[in-house]
């Protein structure tokens, strides 16, 4: 007999390890070795350069759509799939979960 309560506990332990792997190593993707951010700006067609506020809505815009690469290799390479949400003020913004 299978025991699906000891089997969720050890796939959480495994998830939340594998999870904070990957947080580790964002910081290596979205800041330089001397601690600068990857993304200093937006760009236009006419090639102007803005830099980026501290805003908390475009510093997490960004971060969202430079990270998500990262998110979705993750998901991929640990058996899972992306649900996003239907709404943009809703959350989570993103679960994953386990194929089966």
């Amino acid at each position: 007999m299978v025991n699906y309560r000891k089997q969720s506990k050890t796939e959480k332990a495994k998830f939340k390890k594998a999870l904070k792997k990957l947080a580790a190593n964002l910081f290596g993707y979205t800041q330089s070795s001397d601690g600068e951010w990857t993304i200093k700006g937006f760009i236009d067609i006419y090639k102007n350069i803005y830099t980026i506020s501290a805003d908390t809505k475009i510093v997490s815009k960004l971060l969202e759509i430079h990270l998500f690469p990262k998110i979705l290799a993750f998901a991929q390479n640990n058996d899972y799939i992306i649900q996003l949400t239907d709404h943009q003020n809703w959350y989570p913004d993103l679960t994953f979960i386990k194929k089966k």
